[in-house]
């Protein structure tokens, strides 16, 4: 009997370069599996964002499998689903919508992708005193896991106090044993000399904001430091965390984890990690060249 093909697609804006849908289709076709990944990139099509739910639809309609969610439509999908899992109610974000007979169920694999690159890629990592840099869409699940999986007190900074303020607020609520606080940027040379471990979980220091996003010499021994970006894979706050001794994880690692995560929704099959993350790593080195 031929297997099931599959039918996936990444809605979102300026999606074109992203190594999502190579990274499925490499390891679905390492399994033997008929994978087929499209971007519909709602920037180039000239689609509101707010038109999500009825990209949503048709991609029922024309026989879709899945669909990938990502930037500017991972909080507008929430309202068009007819359910959603636990976690992508509990952050108000999808990154996952699976087709099923009971609907379009909308899933969060970043704040997953997230626990389980920290809990591999930093075993034993201390977390009493965490503080994260940035509280958007991202910083929202990265701080969500980080508070699953232990985090005593988490103190989210962001350029945006306001923004800050709202996330901490919202996270202190959904974890009473745990204390959540938001500060300000010009506070942390306060603030990382005393923490275990430091997030980044803002632009600065991709491809097109290069740079830092905190003076380096606040940087220590006994800090780990974790980078959600990719582009680079080696950025400049992971080279300076490494100069001072730290601990460092980086942004390929919940790339390819969230991917892994939305892999196994969509398919029901287990893919080999460390097989997508050799795709992926060489999809950035193809890249590079």
């Amino acid at each position: 009997m031929p297997q099931q093909p599959y039918l996936v697609g990444l809605i979102g804006a300026g999606i074109g370069p992203s190594l999502t849908p190579p990274m499925h289709m490499a390891e679905a076709k390492a399994l033997g599996l008929d994978y087929v990944y499209r971007t519909i990139d709602i920037a180039e099509l000239g689609i509101a964002p707010t038109e999500v739910g009825r990209l949503v639809r048709s991609a029922r309609t024309l026989g879709y499998d899945a669909l990938n969610i990502t930037h500017p439509c991972k909080q507008l999908v929430v309202a068009e689903l007819d359910a959603l899992d636990e976690r992508a109610e509990r952050l108000g974000a999808v990154n996952t919508v699976i087709f099923t007979e009971r609907g379009a169920i909308g899933y969060n694999t970043d704040t997953s992708g997230f626990g389980t690159a920290f809990r591999t890629g930093l075993p034993g990592a201390g977390t009493a005193e965490v503080v994260q840099l940035g509280a958007g869409g991202a910083g929202s699940a990265v701080a969500d896991a980080l508070l699953s999986q232990g985090t005593e007190h988490l103190t989210i900074v962001d350029v945006d106090p306001a923004r800050a303020g709202a996330l901490a607020h919202s996270l202190a609520d959904r974890f009473p044993g745990a204390r959540v606080d938001a500060s300000e940027p010009d506070k942390l040379s306060v603030l990382v000399p005393a923490s275990d471990g430091l997030v980044h979980c803002t632009p600065t220091g991709m491809a097109d904001h290069p740079g830092l996003p905190l003076d380096p010499a606040l940087l220590h021994a006994q800090l780990w430091v974790a980078d959600i970006v990719y582009r680079p894979l080696d950025t400049a706050l992971l080279q300076a965390a490494r100069d001072a001794g730290c601990r460092t994880l980086n942004g390929g690692h919940m790339a390819v984890h969230q991917a892994a995560d939305t892999f196994a929704l969509v398919t029901g099959r287990s893919p080999d990690v460390d097989r997508m993350f050799d795709s992926f790593t060489r999809l950035l080195g193809a890249e590079a060249r």
